[in-house]
């Protein structure tokens, strides 16, 4: 008996009709994973330009720490699905959180002993939460119905909003509840965000039973279920073979890394346009809730009346959004018009690319192929971070969003060019 056919034997075994209610369970621990652990990151992450100033001694540093964290998170999602095809979702998510933690905790050491590298490899390591946090959307569409994916998907990255609202607000106590102590008030968010890390691994732990991946798998064709049909090259296979794949993995790295380079750069253009603190807080809160808090609207709609037209609004709001905010000038209450577009753009994106993108491969290859997706949507979004500081320095904001703009020109040819495909799905 191979490994994956043992594993297939330990899983309980489900009937179509248990089917609605273990989605609603898994559902359920998902959110609420999200919820627990999206406090984890914008409690610290928040901070993290700041601590690495006063662990290097300068702020020309300040930027590598947030860069090590998305780089952590790019390079440890084929790894972590790769561990989930092999034991299912919930060893990737726990393990993450796992890794989330120990790498919090080894920033905090950093503050302590003034060790930047140290401070580089934590921030690397915390970035296993973010992964995690990624991948809890897929784990929602193991078990949906075909036309309940979108959905399934929308509503864990619903949940997320609770997190992103409130973490930075924690960020204040989590700094001076140690106060007289040697951990560094800068740290001290990071020491809060391991324990949340924690207490999400032990929810995940004892709650995501059984395990969405490898009931879905149990109850797919035995014979497609070999080692080398979960493999990341029968992935790559399958992504080559599917003009719907790559338009679902070009849409959400596409999204992602016109959303983050335009993002990062609009706190510093309102503040040269004279914004206060204050409303350059209220303009980012404003992006977060179109980030996260109508999604479902979008997984309606993807289930209603389609992937392809929903990756098509997000396009246009995109940019639209790009539009709105490269053209502000001295209007505030343009750009916070075009940062919430950006952020309803980027939750159209990722919904309805990451629902075609679970439709258009194989079972045995999603875990991979959603890994793969993870590690291109990071990597571009990191690359487009960075390079965004340049763009600004060099041609000015309106500038970066012409050429976040011009990121969707070949997403629009791809998605016409698949319309017109049009193949047979399962």
């Amino acid at each position: 008996m191979t490994t994956a056919a043992a594993r297939a034997r330990k899983t309980p075994p489900v009937t179509p009709e248990d089917l609605p209610r273990l989605q609603r369970r898994t559902t359920a621990v998902l959110m609420a994973s999200q919820v627990i652990g999206g406090l984890g990151v914008p409690i610290s992450i928040a901070l993290a330009p700041v601590l690495a100033t006063e662990v290097s001694g300068t702020e020309a540093l300040s930027g590598l720490a947030s860069s090590a964290s998305v780089a952590g998170t790019a390079l440890l999602s084929l790894p972590l699905a790769a561990l989930m095809t092999r034991r299912g979702r919930r060893a990737g998510l726990v393990l993450a959180y796992l890794i989330g933690a120990a790498g919090a905790l080894t920033v905090v050491l950093a503050a302590v002993t003034s060790g930047f590298a140290l401070l580089l490899l934590g921030m690397a390591a915390f970035g296993a939460a973010s992964s995690a946090n990624l991948q809890a959307r897929f784990a929602a569409a193991d078990l949906a119905a075909p036309d309940h994916r979108a959905r399934a998907i929308s509503t864990v990255v619903w949940s997320t909003t609770l997190g992103a609202v409130l973490g930075p607000n924690l960020s204040a106590p989590a700094s001076r509840s140690f106060e007289g102590t040697s951990i560094p008030g800068t740290a001290g968010p990071f020491l809060w965000a391991a324990g949340i890390f924690l207490i999400t691994a032990t929810l995940v732990a004892v709650l995501l039973r059984p395990d969405p991946l490898l009931t879905a798998r149990a109850l797919a064709d035995p014979a497609e279920q070999s080692a080398e049909a979960r493999s990341l090259r029968a992935g790559l296979e399958a992504v080559k073979a599917s003009p719907r794949a790559r338009l679902a993995l070009l849409t959400v790295a596409v999204c992602h890394t016109a959303m983050v380079s335009i993002m990062v750069m609009t706190p510093l253009d309102l503040g040269h346009h004279g914004a206060s603190l204050d409303l350059i807080g209220l303009v980012i809160s404003g992006h977060i809730a179109g980030m996260f808090a109508f999604s479902p609207v979008w997984g309606w709609l993807a289930d209603r009346i389609g992937r392809l037209s929903v990756i098509g609004l997000a396009a246009g709001l995109l940019s639209l959004a790009a539009l709105l905010a490269g053209t502000a000038g001295d209007s505030h209450a343009q750009s916070a018009a075009g940062l919430f577009l950006l952020g309803l753009g980027w939750s159209a994106g990722l919904v309805a690319g990451s629902a075609l993108l679970t439709d258009s491969v194989p079972q045995p290859a999603r875990a991979a192929v959603q890994g793969l997706s993870d590690l291109t949507m990071n990597t571009s979004a990191g690359l487009g971070g960075a390079a965004a500081g340049l763009v600004v320095a060099q041609a000015g904001y309106g500038w970066l969003n012409v050429i976040g703009a011009s990121l969707l020109l070949p997403l629009a040819a791809l998605l016409l060019f698949t319309v017109r495909w049009r193949p047979v799905t399962g």
